[in-house]
């Protein structure tokens, strides 16, 4: 599953590039639908971001993205909807990491570590309010959430 994500991606390669533009954001806000059709990702400028490979960056975007769409409509999400959402999606058990229910929302990280790269995502699941954020973990070692590369 993340080979065919990011196959749309380069190949591995040295991090990108900083830029002045500010980084695209997702809406917030009830009622409203999460975007669709493509957009163009701005490289990152500060933050563990900055360090991931053009692949993970990019591979980062589509992930995202597939994970915001795919929880956006969940009502009242608990931990065992996302992980079945989640898993639905692709990522296996072993990468969803830190499910926990805080108030109306629930928490997790993904480990999409893969080919010695760094990326990871942090997310909270609170229907027409999720928020998904591509984080870098360190390359090697076991996930840990929360113990992101700074």
């Amino acid at each position: 599953m993340l080979d065919e994500v990011a196959e749309s991606c380069a190949s591995d390669g040295p991090a990108r590039a900083s830029t002045s533009e500010p980084a695209n954001t997702l809406p917030s806000g009830a009622g409203e639908t999460p975007p669709s059709g493509a957009v163009e990702p701005i490289a990152p400028t500060a933050g563990p971001e900055v360090e991931l490979n053009a692949r993970d960056w990019c591979a980062g975007h589509l992930h995202e993205e597939r994970v915001t769409q795919a929880l956006w409509d969940l009502k009242n999400p608990t931990p065992t909807d996302v992980r079945t959402i989640l898993n639905d999606l692709g990522y296996i058990d072993e990468r969803i990491h830190g499910l926990r229910q805080s108030g109306t929302a629930t928490r997790f990280s993904l480990d999409l570590r893969d080919r010695g790269g760094r990326l990871c995502m942090v997310g909270s699941a609170a229907g027409s309010r999720t928020v998904v954020d591509m984080c870098g973990a360190p390359a090697t070692g076991p996930f840990v959430p929360g113990q992101r590369k700074q």
